[in-house]
């Protein structure tokens, strides 16, 4: 297949690309390289261009045929979205509208959306499955809730199909270690924590260990991005033969705390992890967790990284190789 993939120097984008590439498919990226980075993609025609530039969109796909696309490019730090929310809903909403335009008028008719597991706000249940209700708590789930109910109406008209992936956290790196997570500002746990054990000098924090959790501290899926990559692979095979719109969750569906990823990070790197309780930060639930029954039944994913300690491993292989 040849496959257009918006978002494809990003951090999950670019292991889709990677396990693309690794299993015979064709891979043309789309970005601006605002977030991205052009070492994380190789051996592929890059189109530089942001979503909201309508005519060098248009330009730049104009008579080209895919056979799918599989859609990262969006905006995707809570807090800074609740700070600047007219950002998330233009560069998440429009832009994924001026995307699915160009494709329409392409003919282009399969397309693998990049949800996420905060259409869901608070949970109402242990673990979250596709009909648990969506309230989103800030505007970048919004955003990608309302990209969601757009596809929904636009694949209900046209001749155009849509799969949509919630996942919950996305960890690890590329087992070969070339490629893995370099974010900036980097709000995620697990490099967070591999990064205060490179440095040595700064004292990881923990935010809160009063929630109702089995040690007090946040719960969590972690799900691999290979893992992600494989599914979203698996996402435009289900469309030959499920037409319209599907949506599903993907979660490892093992919560780890805050303080049982540490102690699998001390596992890791063989060294003690310190760090310092901080109050709670506002809206974090004590617990998120993925049902991903659907996702394993109805397309055929079979998630390779269940263990925290192999995702951690596979993160700090690349951590190591970056800083040596």
């Amino acid at each position: 297949m040849t496959l257009l993939i918006p978002g494809g120097a990003g951090y999950i984008g670019s292991h889709m690309v990677r396990y693309a590439q690794e299993h015979g498919h064709e891979v043309v990226v789309l970005d601006d390289f605002s977030t991205g980075h052009e070492w994380a993609v190789e051996d592929c025609e890059i189109l530089r261009v942001n979503l909201l530039d309508q005519a060098k969109l248009a330009q730049l796909l104009k008579g080209r045929s895919f056979d799918g696309v599989i859609h990262f490019a969006a905006k995707s730090l809570v807090g800074e979205s609740v700070q600047k929310p007219d950002l998330y809903y233009r560069n998440n909403v429009v832009g994924t509208l001026n995307l699915v335009n160009e494709m329409l008028d392409n003919d282009v008719n399969n397309l693998v959306f990049s949800s996420t597991a905060a259409i869901f706000g608070n949970p109402i249940t242990e673990k979250i499955a596709e009909d648990h209700p969506k309230n989103p708590i800030n505007p970048y789930g919004q955003s990608k809730l309302m990209v969601e109910n757009m596809l929904r109406d636009i694949c209900a008209v046209h001749d155009i199909n849509a799969t949509c992936f919630r996942y919950f956290n996305a960890a690890g790196a590329d087992p070969s270690g070339s490629i893995g997570e370099a974010h900036d500002p980097e709000t995620h746990l697990i490099p967070n924590i591999l990064k205060s054990t490179i440095s040595g000098g700064s004292v990881l924090k923990v935010f809160g260990n009063d929630y109702e959790t089995r040690d007090g501290t946040c719960v969590r899926d972690y799900v691999h991005v290979t893992d992600l990559a494989q599914a979203h692979l698996l996402g435009l095979g289900h469309m030959k033969h499920n037409r319209g719109f599907s949506a599903f969750n993907l979660g490892n569906g093992n919560g780890f705390s805050v303080l049982e990823v540490i102690e699998s990070c001390e596992r890791v790197v063989s060294n003690k992890i310190l760090y310092d309780i901080a109050l709670p930060r506002e809206g974090d639930p004590a617990r998120l967790v993925a049902n991903s029954a659907a996702a394993i039944r109805e397309i055929g994913w079979k998630p390779c990284f269940e263990k925290i300690d192999d995702i951690v491993a596979s993160a700090w292989r690349w951590h190591n190789l970056k800083v040596s």
